[in-house]
């Protein structure tokens, strides 16, 4: 009877991983917690250290709790310290994915004791999931070549003698990652059908739909690379659907590659509904960081990634992406010598990198760092050199050089030369599907080659208590509705999302006295523009000391620190009616939207009555929603201004 507890815990054990696969996670991890127990009775450590092993998957894999998943990791490792050499000890070394160890060394020194234990005691599986770990780990230092060798080992492998799905299942998210950070995209595409011929890919439940999706991230980030962006989008989209069709979890990697293309496309709203709880893993720290630094919230943007900075250590293809953005934020808080300071730790990094688009970004950090330092001759210098750099196969790259180049001619007094650099951006844009921010819009419209026609130029002009709009030689006077105010704000800031709520506020004041508009309703408690802010501040503040914590070995104190933030983002997210949590038709978010909506709407069809081909353009521009805002392209026929 001594041995029964073992027993039922690896019946247990198999039911745990019938569970994941069928996306019964909570039931998964009840099996887990079971057969844990089961073999702690049994006094069979090394088992009860691979149970340990796999709650900590479990957390990391399909709750997105890396707190919880540390702690069962290092227990895992503490119950084989004492152990002779076993495999059981290589497998606990990488039990997570890959690509969720932060520091690229630590990943390494993992991979190697796994793949000597692997070799020493014949396990074809684990030395696939070894030399998968140990090839993103080479990857990320910058052996580009060597790692990306060792993933296809072990990709051969999983295609042939290795059977276990889950560890495979990691393996390939490691395959996926190095091929994403290293721009390997054509590496990536070579294996699919293989992967989807072992059924490592697929749309089932589990491994298969989650490895599905990193594979449709990794894949439409190289479509928004081409500028092919309409595509990318829908792949994104189909594959989110396709996760949370058949898995009790937000999607992930393809929710976070959506995510940065919303920042790309200046879509600000959007992106941080997709990244809200999502911030602790390091693939969406990055785009939260840009984010940040998008909207001008310069501090939260410097913390993010320097917090990103102290995960990754010696990492160098993340760490130069983290540094140019430290740059570029230092220099937007007028900070040259702090600039300066990340700019030399980004060259050291990227120097003998054969990586072009992290080559590019490096020497545009450098050329803003000239600028603001008041060297433009050699600042314009340097962009011209990582333009010539840039290999055809990048064109979306190219054009933000070339816009980077028309803003330093431009701040150098030389508009002809911006007006050529301006030209060459808009030939590259005209074979592309990219859709640009307003502000970078409104640049190359500034240096277009043909000036736009007379007429083209449509002005709203206040006139004591009423409009004036005019175009084409035609004015007319209108009220100053609501709608009309709305229209103006929206107007004065192209590409500037606009919560409803404060557009409220802003149009029609706060009154003192009055009720909060931003508390109101059946939705829940909202949140205003302010108040988003600091719950932003507080998490970042939160993550960090979760970090802290989990370097220091409080475990109690980080997964106390954790649940603090996990309270906060779900206060955050309500915010944007997600989690589930759907605005009821009498929430004060709703009916603003609804009156915003109704009155923007009415101005711009009064408009349209009266300048039917303005108000057509204007009409396609604006949108409308729980965040509002104005969005030309530079082929507008009208470009609309407002004077007051």
């Amino acid at each position: 009877m001594a041995t029964e507890p073992g027993v039922n815990a690896g019946v247990a054990i198999y039911h745990a991983l019938a569970a994941f696969q069928s996306g019964q996670v909570q039931a998964g991890i009840d099996e887990l917690s079971a057969a844990l127990r089961g073999f702690t009775d049994a006094g069979n450590v090394r088992q009860a250290a691979l149970a340990c092993a796999r709650l900590g998957w479990a957390f990391e894999t399909y709750v997105g709790n890396r707190t919880a998943a540390r702690v069962w990791f290092r227990r895992a490792a503490r119950l084989l310290r004492d152990e002779p050499d076993c495999l059981e000890q290589g497998w606990v070394a990488i039990a997570g994915a890959g690509c969720d160890v932060d520091d690229p060394s630590e990943l390494r020194s993992k991979a190697e004791l796994a793949l000597d234990r692997a070799r020493r005691f014949g396990d074809v599986n684990l030395e696939a999931k070894a030399l998968a770990d140990g090839g993103l780990a080479c990857v990320q230092a910058g052996e580009v070549t060597e790692g990306m060798f060792m993933l296809d080992e072990a990709i051969a492998l999983w295609c042939g003698p290795a059977d276990d799905r889950d560890a495979a299942a990691m393996g390939v998210c490691s395959f996926f990652t190095a091929c994403y950070y290293s721009a390997e995209f054509d590496r990536a595409s070579h294996w699919v059908d293989d992967l989807r011929r072992v059924g490592l890919i697929g749309p089932a439940p589990g491994a298969g739909v989650l490895l599905t999706g990193h594979c449709a991230a990794v894949q439409a980030t190289a479509l928004i690379e081409l500028g092919r962006w309409s595509e990318a989008e829908s792949l994104l989209a189909r594959s989110i659907a396709e996760f949370e069709a058949c898995m009790p979890i937000p999607s992930w990697h393809p929710a976070i590659a959506l995510a940065d293309l919303r920042i790309r496309q200046g879509l600000l709203a959007d992106a941080e509904a997709l990244l809200v709880g999502k911030d602790a893993n390091m693939q969406a720290l990055l785009p939260v960081a840009r984010l940040h630094l998008a909207r001008g919230e310069v501090d939260l943007a410097l913390a993010t990634a320097s917090r990103g900075l102290r995960m990754v250590g010696p990492d160098r293809l993340r760490g130069v992406e983290l540094l140019a953005l430290v740059a570029e934020a230092e220099l937007a808080a007028a900070r040259v010598g702090a600039a300066r300071t990340a700019c030399d730790e980004l060259m050291d990094r990227a120097r003998g990198l054969d990586v072009p688009r992290l080559r590019a970004q490096a020497s545009r950090a450098q050329a803003l760092l000239l600028a603001a330092s008041g060297d433009l001759a050699e600042a314009i210098s340097t962009m011209e050199q990582a333009l010539d750099a840039v290999p055809s196969g990048l064109p979306v790259l190219r054009v933000e050089l070339l816009l980077g180049l028309v803003r330093l001619h431009e701040q150098a007094g030389n508009r002809a030369a911006a007006t050529v650099e301006a030209a060459r951006a808009t030939s590259v844009l005209a074979g592309l599907d990219v859709a640009l921010p307003a502000r970078d819009t409104v640049l190359l419209q500034r240096f277009a080659r043909t000036a736009p026609p007379t007429g083209t130029t449509a002005l709203l002009t206040r006139d004591g208590a009423v409009w004036s709009v005019s175009c084409d030689r035609v004015r007319v006077r209108l009220p100053a509705t609501k709608g009309l105010r709305y229209l103006v704000e929206l107007i004065r800031a192209p590409g500037v999302e606009r919560h409803v709520l404060d557009l409220v506020d802003e149009v029609e004041g706060v009154a003192v006295d009055g009720p909060d508009r931003h508390r109101l309703g059946d939705a829940g408690e909202l949140l205003d523009s302010a108040a988003r802010r600091a719950y932003r501040h507080r998490v970042e503040e939160l993550r960090t000391a979760v970090e802290e914590a989990l370097a220091d070995g409080a475990d109690d104190r980080a997964a106390a620190l954790q649940r603090q933030c996990d309270e906060l983002v779900r206060q955050l997210a309500s915010a944007f009616g997600l989690s589930g949590r759907s605005r009821t038709a009498s929430s004060a978010a709703e009916r603003a939207r609804l009156n915003v909506t109704r009155s923007v709407r009415t101005a711009v069809a009064r408009i349209g009555a009266e300048l039917p081909a303005a108000g057509q353009m204007l009409d396609r521009r604006i949108r409308t929603g729980v965040y509002c805002a104005f969005e030309p392209a530079a082929d507008d026929p009208v470009r609309w201004i407002v004077q007051s």
